[in-house]
């Protein structure tokens, strides 16, 4: 397909797609439909052209079967006015035009979905006409390369529109991100390519063609390597209020801030505040802070009096006291941070203010939730959630690799601990290991499947991640390169092309056509989404591949021209592999995304959850896309999984109740799944103060010792006994709608808070279950029955239920289980414990409610159905639920709904004895004794110590560097 025919093919899709908005109101689209139209088109609006109808049906399928869920927010409206009507968004122009662009490549959905996203931001920002001072900082949090940069284009488009005058993104710390943002906002706001001289090189994006010319911003940045604000712009720029708005896209570095702080003052101030600082009190601000869990955040700790009050003269770090100053310069501002792991900045104390920066950067003003559309490939997709079969759902992307280090894990071609000098060797030869071999393989393959697939003209790229230190890097990007061009001489010349052809079609039978099939099937894609050629077919371009692979072999050292060559290249596709650190973790995209190679050993989530690049679109190559990883990170970015789903099912229930973002903040910083981040952005969290109010724990780590088995069985029974007689025995029925529920085991009801803290007391949780510290929650169901919750437990003692293999256990001598739970050992766990995916079935925290209540939390979460895509791996928008989520279940519980009774008083036990037979324990001692704890949802905001120890952070959580 040549440029030309790409555009043609681009606007029969797009008017295709304009002529069927109408039947999507009335869900009428239908395959034969869509071929109808674009039939009609094609043959109307593209006469004697070759277009390929097959592909542009197949594309408007895929647009119209995408769904996607609501944004949920928290807001604190406390001195702002609403504004935001359909009168003042009648004439807007800058979004208008880049509605239209977007529409020209993406389905409807995802544009009103977009359109729907800024318009609840903004209208928690303020109105920019609106004269007395105003400050308001918000949140938006998305996924990982989900698109959160086509969000913020479409709020600075909307914010100019509203009369917002002067626009500042932060965009990363170095060239390459700020460099490829400017160019994302010259498609979507500009309208025009910038240089270095200021002037307009030619119309793009929303501008091509001229296009409203005359509304054009003006902008003091480039997209050069050095077009950042420097001093030449800053002695000439002047602007006044008459002029059109004015976009700065700058790095997040002292120098550069220091910069634009000293022109804001000098050149743009028309009044002093009550300090005699300069003041901006005639433009209003919008400040975006792209990945603003990075840098933005203040590290320093600075103190807090007893009273509340900060310490007014404590200097806070470079980046974030120079964003503060800025804020602080205009009296009318508005700064909106965009990440994909908040957790940094809900650690930022609220009450941190000082005299020249004024107050932190914390979101007090609205925490926004914005989901990602059903075809983004986030964590969940990849990695699979929690169950208690293990982890379930994720795609058969991941590939293990244990070579990259020798077998004491010391040394290698890249042990995970190394300085800038090592030189990378594998067995003593300058040479990647196999594994890499392997993965530069199947990127080639890729590459070729997708140049039959029609998609030679987009781009394809590989990232390998395996060191910080560039020298290094440099020496991966060398031996790399040697090894693609010894690929491309033995299939151009022949030498020894049989054997490496062979090595390559096994890779081809064994892994592609397998997993191809597997993620057709597991996606539910339409025939032909996933087809492969013929290997025949794959051999006769690969000689094309790979002279365009050998050229493009790169390190990511942060300069732009690296990012440029993807915009050069839009018209013949840049097949490209990127070798980088650090510079690749955030932000930067990498264009086509095949194939990732990463072994850095890092363990916070925040951070490893920055570097997965892979994550995002993947439209017609998903089935090719592979990451090779080791089984240690596969295992930590299942916790990243498990913990991002926590963090927003939180956030929902909280949305709910109307939460604002200071008490959202308090509620996460005292959840124990949050100990993920660096403990230099926690600063105090030495310990931390914990809550579980509408939370579930469960234990999925435990003691081998058969002393400790010993000492849980009997703090079991202990309980058991105290608790009296079950009021249901050997078989636990409920009626359920249409149909009923039945457990194997025994209950008890209201039994007595003070026997619960007793066993809570007695047990002994293992340290790796860090979610889950008895000792912990013995001490908050103390505090909480004190005021007057979580005093009467429901408790319940489970089997596996009939035609289980867990055999036979008895309990305080009478309470027979016939058949005891089978939990396997995780096959990822790789420590001395024992250690399992999920202990909780679902339907279990259900138990104590009866058919009204169940009924209850049912609706709740059918209304609920359209939640992010991104955080499962069904189609929940699509499919209706048959039973209540467990978030919706705790909330009946202790906050009540239309027509139930609140019941915060009522906790509620799990206990799992565990069958010896299970895979990982030993035969003939006693059963492992696991427990899962479903908190009521509250009101109340109470919580306890939770002691963090940090040696446990520097060798389980801290940077191997």
């Amino acid at each position: 397909m040549t440029e030309e025919q790409r555009k043609v093919f681009q606007r029969v899709v797009s008017v295709a797609q304009t002529f069927l908005v109408e039947a999507m109101e009335l869900g009428i689209v239908t395959p034969s439909l869509i071929a109808e139209k674009v039939d009609f088109v094609a043959t109307h609006m593209a006469p004697g052209e070759d277009v390929d109808r097959k592909a542009a049906v197949a594309e408007l399928i895929r647009r119209y079967s995408l769904w996607i869920g609501d944004a949920s927010t928290l807001a604190d409206k406390t001195g702002h006015k609403d504004w935001l009507n359909a009168a003042r968004r009648r004439d807007w122009r800058y979004w208008q035009r880049y509605r239209d662009f977007l529409e020209s490549k993406m389905s409807v959905k995802a544009v009103d979905a977009l359109d729907d996203a800024t318009n609840k931001i903004l209208e928690l920002l303020e109105d920019p006409v609106r004269e007395e001072g105003w400050d308001r900082r918000g949140l938006v949090v998305g996924h990982v390369q989900s698109g959160k940069t086509g969000n913020y284009t479409g709020l600075i488009c909307k914010a100019a529109d509203a009369g917002y005058k002067i626009i500042i993104v932060l965009a990363g710390l170095h060239n390459n991100l700020r460099s490829q943002t400017q160019i994302r906002l010259e498609e979507g706001f500009l309208g025009y390519e910038t240089s270095a001289k200021n002037d307009v090189v030619r119309y793009i994006g929303v501008g091509e063609n001229g296009r409203d010319a005359e509304i054009r911003p003006n902008c003091a940045t480039n997209r050069s390597d050095n077009g950042d604000f420097n001093t030449k712009i800053a002695k000439h720029l002047a602007i006044s209020p008459e002029q059109r708005p004015w976009l700065f896209v700058v790095k997040k570095n002292k120098t550069v801030l220091d910069r634009l702080l000293k022109w804001i003052r000098n050149h743009v101030a028309d009044s002093k505040d009550s300090d005699g600082r300069p003041l901006v009190s005639g433009f209003p601000l919008l400040l975006i802070d792209d990945e603003a869990d990075h840098a933005s955040v203040d590290t320093g700790d600075q103190v807090i009096s007893k009273d509340g009050s900060a310490d007014d003269e404590y200097q806070p770090k470079a980046i974030n006291s120079r964003i503060r100053k800025i804020l602080h310069s205009f009296s009318r501002k508005a700064y909106v941070g965009y990440t994909a792991t908040p957790f940094a900045n809900i650690f930022i104390d609220r009450r941190k203010t000082t005299k020249d920066e004024g107050p932190d950067v914390f979101p007090q003003s609205f925490i926004i939730n914005i989901s990602a559309p059903s075809n983004y490939v986030g964590p969940a997709r990849v990695f699979g959630l929690r169950s208690p079969e293990g982890r379930l759902g994720g795609l058969p992307l991941t590939r293990e690799v244990d070579d990259q280090t020798d077998a004491t894990g010391e040394d290698g071609w890249m042990p995970p601990r190394h300085d800038k000098n090592h030189a990378p060797m594998f067995k003593g030869q300058d040479q990647v290991p196999p594994s890499l071999r392997e993965a530069v393989s199947a990127f080639v393959i890729a590459c070729s499947v997708r140049v039959l697939r029609g998609e030679d003209l987009k781009h394809s790229s590989m990232l390998i991640h395996v060191t910080r230190y560039t020298a290094v890097q440099e020496e991966v990007r060398r031996q790399v390169e040697e090894l693609v061009k010894g690929y491309r001489q033995r299939v151009e010349r022949g030498f020894e092309k049989e054997t490496l052809m062979s090595e390559w079609r096994q890779l081809w039978e064994s892994d592609f056509v397998q997993t191809s099939d597997a993620v057709a099937k597991a996606m539910g894609q339409m025939d032909g989404e996933f087809v492969l050629p013929e290997w025949t077919d794959i051999e006769a371009v690969l000689p094309d591949v790979l002279g365009d692979i050998a050229g493009n072999v790169r390190a990511i050292n942060g300069s732009a021209g690296d990012v440029l060559d993807y915009e050069e290249r839009e018209g013949t596709g840049l097949k490209v592999i990127a070798v980088g650190g650090d510079k690749l973790a955030r932000g930067l995209t990498l264009e086509g995304l095949c194939v990732s190679y990463f072994v850095r050993n890092t363990k916070m989530y925040d951070t490893l959850m920055q570097m997965g690049r892979w994550f995002g679109y993947r439209p017609g190559y998903l089935d090719l896309c592979r990451l090779y990883t080791t089984s240690d990170l596969v295992e930590w970015f299942g916790h990243i999984t498990d913990a991002a789903e926590e963090l927003r099912e939180e956030f929902d229930t909280m949305a709910k109740v109307h939460a604002t973002p200071e008490s959202y903040g308090m509620k996460v910083q005292s959840h124990p799944v949050l100990m993920v981040t660096s403990p230099i952005k926690m600063r105090s969290a030495k310990s931390l103060q914990v809550s579980f109010c509408g939370s579930v724990l469960e234990t999925v780590a435990f003691h081998r010792d058969s002393s400790v088995m010993e000492r849980n069985l009997m703090a079991m029974e202990r309980l058991l006994d105290a608790a009296g007689p079950p009021v249901e025995g050997d078989k636990i029925v409920r009626k359920r709608g249409d149909s009923t529920q039945e457990w194997s085991g025994f209950l008890w009801k209201n039994v007595s808070a003070e026997h619960v803290i007793e066993f809570f007391s007695g047990y002994l949780t293992h340290p790796a279950a860090r979610k889950v510290n008895s000792a912990v929650l013995a001490d908050f169901i103390k505090v909480m029955a004190a005021k007057g919750e979580l005093t009467s437990w429901t408790i319940a003692l489970l089997g596996g239920g009939e035609g289980g293999e867990g055999g036979e256990g008895v309990f305080c001598e009478k309470y027979k289980l016939e058949n005891m739970v089978i939990r396997n050992q995780n096959p990822s766990s790789k420590g001395e414990h024992y250690s399992i995916g999920r202990l909780l079935s679902p339907r279990d925290e259900s138990i104590d409610l009866d058919e009204e209540a169940w009924m209850s939390a049912l609706k709740l979460t059918v209304e609920d159905r359209t939640k992010d895509p991104a955080r499962g791996t069904e189609e929940t928008g699509k499919e209706q639920p048959r039973a209540p989520s467990g978030v919706f279940v705790r909330q009946v519980r202790g906050l009540g709904a239309s027509g139930i009774i609140a019941r915060p008083e009522r906790g509620v036990l799990l206990l799992y004895p565990i069958a010896q037979k299970s895979k990982g324990l030993s035969e003939g001692g006693h059963p492992v004794i696991a427990f899962g704890v479903s908190f009521p949802a509250s009101r109340l905001t109470t919580t306890v110590k939770y002691e963090v120890d940090h040696l446990l952070w520097e060798t389980e959580y801290a940077p191997s560097y």
